[in-house]
């Protein structure tokens, strides 16, 4: 457990700097975009009650308060997000491939370290997690920080106040960043780490066998999707709708358990078999 968290520290160490630059520019970003989304509202408003005259209730009735749904579902909201998923997409591959980069190939030395081969795999999908639970903690302390901003910007009787849950949920992009409750957290994210295991095996069939080894992860890839949607498949084109929905719940999350175990147990094989030092 030790040497495995030292690998963790070790992996999340090397990625720091670009990390933190990325949840800088996120920040930045939707300050922004906020600023620039009431600043539109209340010129609107000023233009609309001291240039045209009009009274505040006609003005209410005509354009609506304002609600910081407006601003979340602007480009200014997602696009980080949006960056910011590329980004991590983009590191899954990255994570892997940049150890074989340079004459003096690292992977190698981290090969030959005194524990389980395994264990460089776990450290690297920890990795992964923990960066991503990392920019929705950010993103859930960003929204709390904007909705204070909102507030101070856009008077009291301009304005519909809500919740940090009601944000969320008015969105359904969001609540799947953001998960509401415990189900939807170990559903969406289960789904994830699936997802990334599966990617990583692929990638370490690459390694493992070259030219024939990106037929075989592209194979495997579609293998686990297929073995994912059998469960629907079946309820939909075989069984005529035989399932309850709890029932096609459970058999997707066992397909899952079994997509993930196989991916480890493959993982494992390619790292001790296949991957020499």
């Amino acid at each position: 457990m030790k040497k495995y968290l030292k690998l963790v520290n070790f992996e999340l160490n090397r990625v720091t700097k670009l990390y933190v630059v990325l949840l800088a520019i996120t920040f930045v970003i939707q300050m922004i975009g906020l600023i620039v989304s009431t600043k539109r509202y209340l010129n609107l408003a000023n233009e609309s009650i001291y240039g045209e005259m009009m009274s505040q209730t006609e003005f209410l009735e005509t354009y609506g308060q304002y609600s910081i749904l407006q601003f979340i579902r602007s480009s200014w909201f997602f696009g980080p997000i949006a960056l910011c998923i590329a980004a991590i997409g983009f590191y899954i591959f990255l994570i892997w491939y940049r150890d074989w980069v340079g004459k003096n190939t690292f992977v190698y030395r981290l090969l030959m370290l005194p524990t389980s081969r395994l264990n460089i795999f776990f450290a690297k999908i920890t990795t992964i997690l923990l960066l991503v639970f990392g920019l929705v903690a950010f993103q859930h302390i960003l929204l709390l920080i904007e909705n204070l901003v909102m507030k101070a910007r856009i008077p009291e009787e301009f304005r519909v106040d809500l919740g940090i849950v009601s944000i969320i949920q008015s969105l359904p992009e969001l609540s799947i960043i953001i998960p509401t409750s415990l189900i939807e957290l170990v559903l969406y994210y289960g789904a994830g780490l699936m997802a990334v295991s599966v990617l990583f095996t692929a990638i370490l069939m690459e390694r493992s066998f070259k030219l024939k080894g990106i037929l075989l992860g592209i194979l495997y890839c579609a293998a686990a999707v297929i073995v994912l949607l059998a469960p629907l498949l079946l309820h939909e084109f075989v069984l005529d709708g035989f399932f309850y929905p709890i029932e096609l719940l459970i058999l997707e999350i066992i397909m899952g358990l079994i997509i993930l175990g196989v991916s480890i147990w493959m993982s494992r094989f390619l790292l001790i078999r296949k991957i020499t030092v």
